[in-house]
């Protein structure tokens, strides 16, 4: 028998992942964290509510993304089987309720803040990794996520000084770090069937109507006067910064992506001092240093699971 679409795609995906250099992958990592710590910016400037940028993120961002996804796929369907298809629902509603909770949180906390909270996956998808794996992570991954959570912790200290102020906002970007979680999980099944443009493509429509009702329902602003900051949004932090993330989620493992995650908030404490005043002392910097030596520990880690059948059979 003739090999199914499906069956052809994965062998593609997994021959693109076996001859793509360890290094790409890391760079496209470190990429697309530092696209993403920027994001906060482009929603503080919009002229909508924040769930209605969470929307224009995704719908701008989707016909440029679906285009590069019919090019690359050379116009042929995508056939997959339920299981994946729920897992891509699964993905774009917690990617979805990830956006809406983020972008609420980043108007009611501290930039640094808001990036760190929100991507609490630095500790709950590497935990998932060695759940999924069954083992019990090795010396140096230990250590690596030891430094990664003590440069974290640094990163934030100084956060338990406004913590009465800024308590809401941490809170909804804590329940984006856990959602972020539930929508990389998602994707990393999904990245054994498909490439990072169609898996990225189909999450980003399945999240699309739902950031929408949301809005309205909040009773938000929904259509701007400037689209400069919502284009950018879905530019730097959709198109691109959510693509190279996928990209590395499929040759990377849980850890090394997790640790990864902190680069956010060592740009976005940057740019909080930069732009916006908020403190930078020697003990962020002492904490960002430590998020460097862990991701520099793990960086030989790859994703095995490509080379293993997924739940469904290749």
């Amino acid at each position: 028998m003739h090999p199914s679409h499906e069956q052809r795609f994965t062998s593609d995906v997994k021959s693109a992942a076996a001859m793509a250099p360890h290094w790409t992958a890391l760079l496209a990592l470190v990429v697309a964290n530092a696209l993403l710590a920027i994001g906060p910016i482009f929603v503080r400037g919009a002229d909508v509510g924040p769930v209605a940028a969470g929307f224009w993120r995704l719908a701008l961002a989707l016909p440029l993304l679906a285009a590069a996804a019919f090019v690359g796929g050379r116009g042929k369907p995508v056939r997959l089987r339920p299981a994946m298809w729920l897992a891509l629902a699964v993905g774009g509603l917690a990617f979805a309720g990830d956006l809406a909770s983020w972008h609420l949180g980043i108007l009611r906390t501290q930039l640094a803040n808001a990036t760190l909270f929100g991507n609490a996956a630095v500790l709950f998808f590497p935990v998932y990794g060695f759940l999924l794996a069954r083992r019990w992570p090795s010396w140096s991954q230990a250590v690596a996520l030891a430094l990664a959570l003590t440069g974290a912790a640094l990163l934030m200290g100084q956060s338990a000084e406004v913590s009465v102020r800024h308590l809401t906002g941490d809170l909804f970007c804590l329940l984006a770090g856990l959602l972020y979680t539930v929508y990389f999980a998602a994707m990393a099944h999904v990245r054994t069937r498909l490439g990072p443009v169609p898996a990225l493509t189909l999450a980003t429509a399945a999240g699309t109507l739902p950031l929408l009702v949301a809005a309205l329902a909040m009773g938000e602003r929904v259509m701007p006067h400037d689209w400069t900051p919502l284009i950018a949004l879905a530019l730097a932090s959709q198109a691109l910064g959510q693509g190279l993330m996928i990209f590395a989620l499929g040759q990377l493992t849980p850890m090394v992506i997790g640790i990864g995650l902190l680069i956010q908030p060592v740009i976005a404490g940057v740019v909080g001092w930069a732009r916006y005043g908020e403190r930078l002392g020697p003990v962020d910097l002492i904490g960002a240093a430590l998020v460097a030596v862990a991701l520099v520990l793990v960086r030989r880690e790859r994703r095995d699971t490509l080379a293993r059948p997924g739940p469904e059979g290749a």
